[in-house]
């Protein structure tokens, strides 16, 4: 499969953050929607507490590759669930994967940290690459240190919220660390995950007495603490009400300056706010890879085209 090439990494650095409005005005469909921006609607643009717009952020050096997928085929027992998949996932870049229920996308998300092996009827064949080197060959607990997820709802372990993030410190640790020696790193992958000046020093706090939004902050903080080089995300936003969503978006925008990041989600507005590329999958298949504003304006499968403006899905 022939890859386009990326375009300027983008970064959204404050007074640099400006939208672009959806619509024909710009040459795009607008998404169908009901106000809630899951792309399914009337055919006018779904409300959104980023107006509908895309953040357009200042170029900056280009990406790093860091996984491959090369015709990547999975099936549970005979039933075929991602069929023969080929993507770039790099760092600098918020890869999005979209298309209706059942067509792939997650199965192809979880592939990329083999949790797809902990099905015993799931079968694979392809390869994926994380730095050039085939992760069939890398001890799955270390390569999922490497490639980090969260999940859709979020889930915070009973502790404090400096015990779920210490927690993956002292994994990885050969020997258990201090409270003390731990406490950098911890606020170091909070402040990352846009939490720790809402916490101040009350890093004691119950993770399970914090909002929704705050609990997937804090997952997210929990998987940065590992120090992954992929951070993959299947529909983090889903279970959050709008400003906490905006809130995440914001944030995975920023964090692909240090980590590749892959999301799915079936908003289509979320995808067009912060994805750099997009890869529309139907029936197990990769219809189209291209930008965001390629893939949302001027897509160039039929197919891709009905599914963005909501005629289907």
């Amino acid at each position: 499969m022939e890859f386009l090439t990326p375009p300027p990494v983008r970064r959204l650095t404050g007074e640099e953050s400006v939208t672009e409005p959806l619509g024909p005005t710009r040459g795009l469909p607008a998404p169908p929607g009901n106000g809630n921006g899951n792309g399914n609607g009337n055919g006018s643009a779904p409300a959104s507490p980023l107006v509908g717009g895309r953040r357009r952020i200042a170029s900056t050096p280009l990406a790093i590759d860091r996984m491959q997928a090369e015709a990547l085929s999975v099936a549970y027992g005979r039933k075929p669930a991602v069929d023969s998949v080929s993507l770039p996932i790099r760092q600098g870049e918020v890869l999005a994967l979209i298309g209706p229920s059942g067509c792939g996308k997650t199965t192809l998300l979880r592939s990329l940290n083999r949790l797809t092996e902990l099905n015993k009827d799931v079968s694979q064949s392809g390869r994926i690459t994380l730095d050039e080197v085939d992760i069939a060959t890398l001890d799955p607990t270390a390569l999922r240190r490497r490639v980090t997820m969260v999940f859709q709802q979020p889930n915070p372990f009973p502790m404090s919220v400096f015990d779920n993030v210490a927690y993956v410190l002292r994994e990885q640790a050969a020997r258990r660390p201090k409270r003390a020696a731990l406490r950098g790193a911890v606020r170091d992958a909070l402040a990352r995950a846009g939490l720790l000046d809402e916490l101040g020093d009350d890093l004691d706090h119950p993770a399970l007495r914090l909002s929704g939004g705050q609990q997937q902050r804090l997952c997210i903080a929990r998987a940065l603490a590992a120090d992954p080089e992929v951070l993959l995300l299947d529909e983090p936003c889903s279970a959050l009400d709008p400003q906490s969503t905006q809130v995440i978006e914001d944030l995975i925008v920023r964090l692909r300056e240090d980590v590749a990041v892959v999301i799915v989600t079936h908003n289509l507005q979320q995808a067009y706010r912060v994805a750099d590329y997009v890869a529309f999958m139907y029936l197990g298949r990769l219809v189209e890879y291209g930008t965001a504003g390629q893939l949302f304006r001027t897509a160039r499968e039929q197919r891709t085209r009905e599914y963005v403006r909501g005629e289907f899905g």
